[in-house]
């Protein structure tokens, strides 16, 4: 049997949102974006996830972000292209597609909604796996996709070598406290809930990949840099500065939220497609109201 596949991933990972212009995305300032994040310290990209809209996303669409993002990176870090659906076909396809673009991995849901059985899940993947070369991160988000992971399904996972990480399996309960050693070492943990991103690290987590830190990709590098380093002091100190920013856009960062921030900080468009929605005037003020506590808003440069 194959040895599994390796994959550089840091302690922190971006969730890219997807700006648009008009009804298509904007790639010029997609670019401005991405090298934002790259050049504060963040030590990937995922695109096209929930936060990036993916699912709204036309699989030309998904190809130009992936491109694009690609093309940014240049090497500098990881991108990691969300290619997973409820329909193995499409996930083959999709992620055939992120591999062809020249991604570093494909970040994939345990189909959602469909609610399969767990030797569904894993034929799912072993499939996935056949029919394409791309380390996989299989997103085991129960409050979207529906679906607890149980222990047979991990050691099935096992034996696939190119399932390199998993997310959100140890904020479930089944697995947060007698996850057998050989599971442990064999795969990277990540979560995708900036509320308790540096709580995590703590608890034997290995990274995580953040929406809020489209906004200030600097301070949650550092917050995260700071836990894994065991500088307490620091990381709780930027935790407390981060999180009125956090409990504003949502644990794990509403798209319209995200967007609206990034528009008083940087100016750039807060358009996100149905069935997002634009913010109320109410969840505006709580946005702005949170950013004031953590970015100098009378600033013209771009906060990193």
């Amino acid at each position: 049997m194959r040895t599994h596949i390796s994959l550089r991933l840091g302690t922190i990972t971006t969730a890219l949102i997807t700006p648009f212009r008009g009804d298509r995305p904007d790639l010029a300032a997609l670019e401005q974006l991405a090298e934002r994040q790259i050049r504060s310290g963040i030590d990937g990209l995922a695109v096209c996830t929930v936060t990036g809209e993916g699912p709204t996303l036309s699989m030309e669409e998904q190809a130009e972000v992936v491109r694009t993002c690609v093309r940014v990176a240049a090497g500098r870090v990881p991108i990691i292209a969300a290619t997973g659906t409820n329909s193995t076909s499409s996930t083959i396809a999709l992620t055939r597609q992120a591999e062809n673009l020249g991604a570093s991995a494909a970040l994939v849901t345990a189909p959602y909604y469909s609610k399969p059985l767990q030797r569904g899940v894993v034929h799912h993947f072993q499939m996935l796996a056949a029919e394409t070369t791309l380390p996989l991160i299989v997103d085991s988000n129960q409050s979207r996709c529906a679906i607890s992971l149980s222990r047979e399904t991990l050691e099935a996972f096992s034996c696939i070598p190119s399932i390199v990480a998993l997310v959100g399996v140890l904020d479930t309960d089944i697995c947060s406290v007698d996850l057998p050693r050989h599971l442990r070492d064999r795969f990277t943990f990540l979560s995708n809930r900036d509320d308790t991103a540096r709580a995590f690290l703590g608890q034997r987590g290995d990274g995580i990949i953040s929406a809020g830190a489209n906004i200030h990709p600097r301070l949650f590098a550092s917050m995260q840099q700071a836990a894994r380093a065991g500088n307490v002091h620091a990381a709780l100190a930027l935790e407390g500065r981060l999180l009125p920013l956090v409990q504003a856009l949502g644990a794990d960062g509403d798209p319209s939220a995200v967007k609206h921030a990034l528009h008083v900080l940087l100016g750039t468009d807060p358009s996100v497609r149905l069935p997002m929605v634009a913010l109320a005037p109410d969840e505006k003020t709580s946005v702005f109201d949170a950013l004031t506590l953590v970015s100098d808003l009378r600033s013209k440069s771009l906060p990193l």
